[in-house]
């Protein structure tokens, strides 16, 4: 990257680091005025009364845990399939109905089948939200301390031979590339995050949707730590969402319409750094806000109406089949020795209850290459993976 590719309106400056310059970014928020016109406030409105129905369903309805962990699971795959994963539903429920039928409370330390470093990665991705959310809970801040705990618990365990176990939870010792970008030198980063820090929680200086949209494309561009800069990016942004009361829980899956864009995602960033064309990534990122918050209600309201369905259908009643079939809300993934297991039965017994919902349609059998049988709920899923919708 030369001087001449920057343009005057660029918020930042390359700086000379031995042959090459580093791109430094100026601290937020912008020097410049921000265009931002009507079509824009419109769209900020929308995110905000989508975010707004969101909380609100989650909050008043009686919320089935699939909606949460499944919600949120849909997050964390879209995050880490942006960088080239590639992992679905079925074998992180696998991984863990596994773990559950063996009677452990956590996945194996040791690597199992169905067990790759991309559905680790996402494992790893909601265990860090989840941390991320308590702590948020129990009065701490969203600062530099809590980063790298969340950055520790990302990358903990995941096998990778370029990742730097040193590194991991502490910034980059290591200058990182972004293709032939080059983001702020280590012995830089530490300033420029305190920076960042510094101006989130001093309160920003626009509507919070702005802020978090302007803080996303700074640790981006800084890139602090030497792996994990993208889904740790992705994942501050729920957190911040939930820090504003603009979410209830985290069940925003916004990487999902990132990854559905993931060239205008970057081209977007990269506007800004080259040319400071900021309108356009605020209006990129604010469109992806109300659509995913959206999508997220519609989705939400499909699997509640679908468990009262099921509430009427197969409650009150003490069948195995009919137990079976309204916990699948917070099971929805099964095996013969699962059902033993929730219901203190006999194998004969669990074994005719998921036979004959698979013959209701209810369950589905989902081939696998372990010694027992995997099952999961068809319409269930069908909701949770079902394409975008387009509005």
């Amino acid at each position: 990257m030369q001087q001449a590719e920057l343009d005057a309106k660029a918020p930042g400056d390359l700086v000379p680091y031995g042959r090459e310059s580093y791109y430094k970014p100026d601290p937020l928020p912008p020097s410049q005025d921000l265009a931002l016109n009507e079509d824009f406030y419109e769209t900020l409105a929308a995110a905000t009364f989508w975010l707004g129905k969101l909380s609100g369903v989650s909050h008043e309805l009686d919320f089935p845990a699939v909606l949460e962990t499944s919600l949120l699971r849909k997050e964390a795959i879209e995050s880490v399939e942006i960088e080239g994963a590639d992992v679905d539903y079925d074998a992180l429920y696998s991984v863990e109905i596994r773990t559950f039928d063996e009677g452990r409370d956590e996945p194996s330390e040791t690597t199992e089948a169905g067990e790759t470093k991309d559905t680790l990665e996402v494992l790893n991705y909601e265990a860090a939200v989840q941390d991320g959310i308590d702590a948020l809970d129990h009065g701490k801040e969203l600062n530099v301390k809590l980063l790298h705990d969340l950055h520790d618990t990302l990358l903990t365990g995941v096998p990778d031979d370029r990742v730097d176990t040193d590194t991991i939870g502490a910034y980059k010792t290591k200058p990182n590339y972004l293709g032939d970008f080059l983001p702020p030198a280590p012995d830089a980063v530490e300033d420029l995050m305190d920076g960042l820090f510094t101006y989130y929680l001093t309160g920003g200086s626009y509507h919070p949707l702005v802020d978090i949209a302007l803080f996303h494309y700074q640790f981006e561009t800084i890139h602090p730590y030497g792996d994990g800069n993208g889904r740790l990016g992705r994942l501050l942004i729920t957190l911040q969402l939930y820090d504003a009361d603009l979410l209830e829980r985290p069940n925003l899956y916004l990487s999902e319409y990132f990854n559905r864009n993931k060239d205008t995602y970057v081209e977007r960033m990269e506007a800004i750094r080259f040319h400071g064309e900021w309108e356009a990534w605020l209006s990129f990122f604010i469109e992806g806000v109300a659509r995913q918050a959206r999508e997220s209600v519609e989705r939400t309201l499909a699997l509640v109406d679908l468990r009262r369905e099921y509430e009427d259908e197969y409650g009150g009643k003490s069948y195995t089949k009919n137990q079976l079939a309204v916990t699948l809300f917070e099971q929805p993934y099964v095996t013969s020795k699962t059902v033993q297991r929730l219901f203190e039965v006999k194998q004969p017994t669990a074994s005719r209850a998921i036979n004959e919902l698979v013959d209701e349609g209810v369950l589905e059998e989902v081939p696998r290459h372990g010694r027992n049988k995997e099952y999961r709920a068809r319409e269930i899923f069908e909701i949770l993976e079902q394409p975008p919708q387009t509005y």
